[in-house]
Formats: structure tokens, sequence, C-alpha cells
């Protein structure tokens, strides 16, 4: 099955969304731990603050990714600035799916 980088990024000033919705979206995302290579938040410069989402998954289309990505939580409230969906092929590091 094909992997699909997404990249999504938070508008600006939104810690307070990110954080009413933080709960709802775990749990989401855990409803997909047979799709999900990585994931995790992003941070800005000063290494603390949040500041997006990236995942590493596995779907057929990236028409599926595209719909699973709109259904995020964070999505769904309007928390991303941008999203930018691509496929991906893992070459090398720990956890190469197939290693």
């Amino acid at each position: 099955m094909p992997l699909f980088l997404v990249n999504a990024r938070d508008r600006a000033d939104c810690l307070d969304l990110r954080l009413a919705n933080r709960s709802d979206h775990l749990g989401w995302a855990s409803g997909f731990v047979d799709r999900i290579a990585m994931a995790g938040p992003v941070f800005s410069a000063d290494g603390e603050s949040m500041a997006g989402s990236t995942f590493v998954i596995s779907f057929d289309s990236l028409d599926e990714a595209k719909d699973w990505a709109a259904d995020d939580p964070y999505a769904r409230a309007g928390l991303f600035e941008s999203v930018e969906i691509v496929a991906f092929n893992w070459s090398i590091g720990d956890g190469k799916p197939g290693a």
C-alpha cells in the first residue's frame, strides 16, 4: 500500500484551538494505527510551541489520504492554515515498513 506524507501547519495564534481539540484528534488518530507509519506534532522555532502535525500514512490512493486528512478533528475545527499531502517513499531509517 502506498505511503503519503501529510504536513499540516496551524494558523497563527491558534494554540487554544489545538489544545481544545487535542483529545479528539488523538482519539481519532488512534483508530488508524494500522495505517500510520509515524506521526507527531511539529514545533515552532522556539522548539516548545506546537505549530502543526505530520503523518506518514498508508492508503490505496491520494484521494483516500486526502479524505482521511479532511476528517481529522483538527482540520474540521479549522486549525490548519495549510495541508500538503504528497506520495512518500520511505527509503531508510529505523521502523521502515517491511524492513
